[in-house]
């Protein structure tokens, strides 16, 4: 049963939340560095382990595919509804972390590199998807904000690698990093002091459903409700776009530095800028949607992403200040309506089922998204990056469509107070 106004207003927490959801986006961000542990070190692995490219993407991809049989298993079996979200985000932390320091310390080539780096993404299915439902409990007002706030961590941790790369290109005569097994081992400890931030100092807001019982036909459910179905089609519009474009426009920046005789460290410092704006993007989508409404935000941000990503298209070989401002507004748009998907299916979906609900969401979001990052390649070797980024555009104008449709429909009023 939904508290009156004026109870809900009560329970809202103030100060209190805002403390609590910042110590959750901070668990977050130490919690998913271990996601991206191995992009950092990628040259160093190649260099130490003889590995060609290929085999070096391998050990990013095993994460990608760890993280999306995590999360189909985990939202199957109900268990971020069954038991406690907060404990399965320590154990999921700290398991995660075990196995990446495993990477390591016992990891003697490509074989042992990949199964180790899949039992780390598995892991992580525990952390970011819980991580969303644990914010959803402190508010209903500023739900959109919130789950930005967990969003905009995640991205400035995938931007962090870039950083890293660059600064070791500042730091370093040959230009790569040295010590890999060091960096990954504290990418371990800072996980793990996730998981000790949320065992120690967060609890549940005053909005935790009850547990649910073990139902493994509500997975499918979130295909054949007509609102969760439109909000799902969103985020999957969202999802074709978003990890290719943070996967490869690192590498076209690279090339576009590289040809016109930049210095080594600019490329992946430019890259950083690009995904890690996105943050921005994240926090200030989710003050608007909860003030004028999730489809709103949502189809406003798509179609925005889609235009940048026909700009590049169509400047791809512009001056770098030219091409990097439109690459900067591309990153903010990008990746502003990620949580808002993630909010609209908190309130269209059961109370007792919202952490199945998003897990599923993730899972299938994330399976698509192995689909669009191995295109585009294929697409730039036809075509060009042009083609390639004309390919990612077609996911926003997707999505844009599907929440467009959502917001014409009765299910529309339950997102963010009734704003559509």
């Amino acid at each position: 049963m939904t508290s009156p106004p004026a109870v809900q207003e009560d329970l809202e927490g103030g100060p209190r939340k805002w403390r609590h959801l910042g110590l959750l986006a901070l668990a977050e961000v130490l919690g998913m560095s271990l996601w991206f542990s191995a992009s950092a070190v990628s040259p160093a692995l190649q260099e130490a382990w003889g590995l060609s490219v290929a085999g070096a993407a391998w050990l990013t991809m095993a994460v990608q595919i760890g993280f999306v049989a995590g999360t189909a298993l985990s939202g199957v079996l109900n268990l971020p509804d069954i038991i406690s979200s907060r404990r399965l985000f320590v154990a999921s932390a700290w398991l995660g972390a075990a196995a990446n320091a495993g990477f390591a310390l016992l990891a003697g080539g490509l074989a042992s590199g990949v199964v180790l780096r899949f039992l780390t993404g598995f892991f992580l299915a525990g952390v970011y998807p819980p991580g969303m439902k644990l914010a959803a409990t402190w508010t209903r007002r500023h739900r959109g904000l919130a789950i930005g706030l967990v969003v905009g961590a995640l991205t400035l941790g995938s931007a962090a690698p870039h950083l890293v790369r660059s600064l070791s290109h500042l730091g370093s005569p040959g230009g790569e990093t040295s010590g890999w097994t060091g960096v990954v081992l504290v990418s371990s400890a800072l996980a793990a002091a996730g998981g000790l931030i949320v065992a120690l100092l967060f609890r549940e807001g005053p909005f935790a459903a009850g547990g649910a019982r073990f139902n493994p036909r509500f997975a499918l459910s979130i295909f054949t409700r007509r609102g969760l179905r439109l909000a799902n089609f969103g985020y999957l519009g969202h999802q074709w776009e978003l990890y290719a474009m943070w996967t490869w426009v690192p590498v076209f920046l690279a090339g576009r530095v590289a040809a016109g005789g930049g210095p080594p460290s600019l490329a992946p410092l430019l890259a950083f800028a690009v995904v890690g704006i996105g943050g921005l993007g994240c926090l200030a989508a989710g003050a608007v949607a909860d003030r004028l409404g999730r489809t709103a935000t949502t189809s406003a941000a798509m179609i925005v992403s889609g235009a940048m990503a026909l700009l590049a298209a169509a400047f791809h070989a512009a001056p770098l200040p030219l091409l990097t401002a439109i690459l900067l507004i591309w990153g903010v748009s990008v990746v502003a309506d990620s949580a808002q998907f993630s909010a609209s299916i908190t309130e269209l979906s059961p109370p007792e089922y919202t952490g199945t609900a998003l897990t599923i969401q993730t899972s299938v979001g994330f399976l698509l998204t192995m689909a669009s990052i191995q295109l585009v390649p294929l697409i730039v070797e036809m075509g060009g990056w042009p083609a390639a980024f004309v390919m990612l555009a077609v996911g926003p104008a997707f999505g844009t469509a599907a929440m467009l449709r959502l917001r014409g429909l009765p299910e529309a009023e339950q997102l963010a107070g009734g704003r559509r």
